[in-house]
């Protein structure tokens, strides 16, 4: 039963965390070093009290490490934010290893489609009810980036309940 309320909190606080981060980096184009510690912290306690194996947490640490070595080299390259390297690991490491490969696809997918909406959207001026927002002309800002914690957010959430998460969930 306590890995079954294990599974339940780690499950709604991945859910939860994706979704302010989603909606916060689009309010602020940014990713707070605090909430992905807070991600990473979250797990390291709920994956072994929700019941998950030593073989399927490591995994999903080997495959997180893996993600983060890249998404630190497109980085570096100025293809994305540090905020969005950082979050893309800790939401493969909380969605596991089976899980990598369709999550960076949906983001992808996700991603492209949010790119080619903003390009869209800074192509025609600002309606008058949104230049009053900062969050708008950020996002309308020509030269300002895409806020790829928008696409990482709904792609985990389409996929936590194919996640190791669900089946703990089901044991009620």
């Amino acid at each position: 039963m306590t890995s079954t309320f294990a599974a339940w909190l780690g499950f709604l606080l991945f859910a939860g965390t994706m979704t302010y981060a989603g909606v916060k980096d689009v309010a602020t184009m940014t990713i707070s070093n605090r909430l992905v510690a807070v991600l990473t912290i979250a797990y390291a306690v709920f994956a072994p009290a929700a019941g998950l194996g030593l073989e399927a947490i490591l995994s999903s640490v080997l495959v997180a490490s893996g993600v983060l070595a890249c998404t630190f080299a497109f980085f570096a390259l100025g293809w994305i934010g540090g905020g969005d390297a950082k979050l893309l690991p800790v939401a493969t490491l909380w969605l596991g290893a089976e899980l990598a490969l369709p999550f960076l696809v949906y983001v992808a997918a996700i991603g492209a489609a949010l790119t080619v909406a903003l390009l869209q959207f800074r192509r025609v001026p600002l309606p008058i009810v949104l230049k009053k927002h900062a969050w708008s002309n950020r996002l309308h800002a020509r030269d300002a980036g895409v806020p790829y914690g928008a696409a990482m957010a709904p792609a985990a959430l389409l996929l936590a309940p194919e996640s190791h998460w669900f089946p703990a969930l089901l044991q009620i």
